[in-house]
């Protein structure tokens, strides 16, 4: 099992569901968002199941993140990074325990910086 105070499938659904709320309302992540996904229903499902299997090691997600992002490698920039993480953060401490926030903060960042690096396109070789 897990050992973080607050963090369970329920609370995990919480924090989704308040963070995805966030994000379909903000200005620069909002549009994006609600281009690519078509059933919000689903997706929270799957982004809880994700959450669950990052958090809590339950292996209930079955998707590839790194597959469905690059669809939309043209819109992903820098910047969206940033802005998410910036409502995850938000998000997580609103929700959840000041140790488990900070704990899938932790995570949040490192998956992101792990799709940015991905989803970057690289230099060729030569290229100043």
């Amino acid at each position: 099992m897990h050992d973080r105070p607050g963090i369970d499938d329920e609370a995990l659904q919480r924090v989704v569901a308040l963070f995805y709320d966030r994000v379909r309302a903000d200005a620069v992540l909002g549009p994006v968002f609600n281009d690519a996904i078509h059933d919000w229903p689903g997706h929270l499902q799957t982004l809880t199941a994700f959450w669950s299997s990052v958090m809590l090691t339950s292996g209930r997600y079955k998707g590839n993140p790194m597959a469905a992002h690059l669809k939309h490698q043209a819109r992903i920039t820098p910047a969206l990074f940033a802005r998410w993480l910036d409502l995850w953060a938000q998000a997580t401490a609103d929700t959840l325990p000041p140790e488990t926030a900070a704990a899938m903060q932790a995570k949040a960042a490192r998956i992101a910086r792990s799709l940015q690096y991905a989803l970057s396109p690289l230099p060729l070789p030569g290229a100043a």
